[in-house]
């Protein structure tokens, strides 16, 4: 009989929800990890086997490939009995891979690998947690929550461990292979767009240029004031011309800011916008061409936006330094609601700067102001 002096028992933890999700992961450790150890062994085993015919390293590949699709399933039933929060590695890149880039990719994939190993160190541990979670179930109840926390504690080390992106240079493979798809479409976009200017604009010109001057030849003994008055207009087609060429040139890349650098260049873009515009470049040398092109053209698109659609009575564009970083702001006093996620030239902005490891940050509310601040890496010209 318990008396008020004397002293309260330990309280007993609760058989929550939590230990009936922990006790059933455990009890479903011996099947799962029966079928991983039989496939893994089966498929390297045979694979392996085969090597020294044709069939065998494709076998291999496809083993590895069949690796990944359990590590999928591990990781599901992780997250849904124990709760563990984790990424999911990357994708073997397939895109317009051929069948032998393919096969190399898949043997040395390391994800595969690491299910692999996963699989093959698996089954004792299996056979280990369900005897005793079996066990316990039915002889030592009250240490039952104590005993499946620590015994899942051991699974999820091992599932983030071996399951999980092993570490920060996969999740930047992917995302420099995401990138390296942005820059790929955006260099295609911009020489279609090229090949669309030569085609419609300055091929267009001379062609018909050509036509004038070869009637205005055949004019010349016969009518020489007619082919005199054709001549001056073909000169005049030839002006015409050679400013759409350096137009498109000056898309390209353009001339002074080879010469003069960004200071230079971004003054002569905002001489050509329809607002006024304030330039103030403070940087202790030039960066690598590659980042000025992609800052030269972030500021130019920026300041057409501004004469397209801000209403604005003025702006400004600065660009500086900060640590390793180049820095460029862009500032209107417009209408504002500009915005990332609507598809517009902007996210286009945003995805070119992401490619090259760069932050493009729009902040535009209804009235305005519109600020748009870029980052980019700053790398030294070689």
């Amino acid at each position: 009989m318990t008396t008020e002096s004397d002293p309260l028992p330990p309280p007993r933890p609760a058989l929550d929800a939590v230990t009936w999700r922990e006790v059933l992961f455990l009890l479903l450790n011996l099947p799962a990890d029966i079928i991983g150890f039989v496939y893994v062994v089966t498929v390297l085993s045979v694979g392996a086997g085969l090597t020294v015919t044709v069939v065998g390293l494709p076998v291999l590949a496809l083993g590895l490939l069949g690796c990944r699709v359990l590590g999928t399933v591990e990781r599901a039933r992780a997250r849904a009995l124990l709760g563990v929060r984790m990424e999911e590695p990357r994708r073997l890149r397939r895109g317009t891979m051929g069948f032998w880039p393919w096969l190399w990719a898949s043997l040395k994939d390391p994800v595969a690998w690491r299910h692999a190993l996963y699989f093959a160190l698996r089954l004792p541990w299996g056979v280990l947690t369900f005897s005793v979670t079996l066990t316990a179930l039915f002889v030592a109840w009250p240490v039952l929550p104590y005993l499946t926390r620590g015994l899942t504690t051991v699974d999820r080390a091992m599932v983030r461990g071996l399951l999980q992106p092993s570490d920060e240079l996969e999740r930047r493979i992917a995302e420099l292979e995401s990138g390296r798809g942005v820059v790929v479409d955006t260099a295609a976009a911009d020489l279609r767009r090229i090949e669309r200017d030569l085609h419609d604009g300055a091929q267009a010109r001379l062609v018909a240029l050509a036509m004038d001057l070869g009637l205005a030849r055949e004019k010349l003994l016969d009518d020489p004031h007619a082919a005199a008055k054709m001549v001056d207009e073909a000169h005049g087609e030839v002006k015409i011309a050679l400013q759409e060429l350096r137009d498109l040139a000056r898309g390209i890349h353009p001339a002074i800011l080879t010469d003069r650098g960004l200071d230079a260049a971004l003054s002569s873009v905002a001489s050509r916008c329809t607002v006024p515009v304030s330039v103030t470049v403070d940087l202790p040398a030039r960066p690598a061409e590659a980042i000025e092109g992609i800052a030269y053209f972030t500021v130019s698109e920026l300041l057409q936006n501004v004469s397209k659609h801000s209403r604005a009575r003025s702006a400004a564009v600065d660009v500086w330094r900060a640590a390793d970083r180049l820095m460029i702001q862009v500032r209107d006093d417009g209408q504002g609601g500009a915005d990332v996620s609507s598809g517009s030239g902007l996210a286009g902005l945003s995805e070119r700067l992401g490619s090259v490891d760069g932050l493009f940050v729009v902040s535009s509310p209804a009235g305005g102001p519109t600020v748009v601040t870029a980052e980019l890496p700053w790398r030294p010209r070689q």
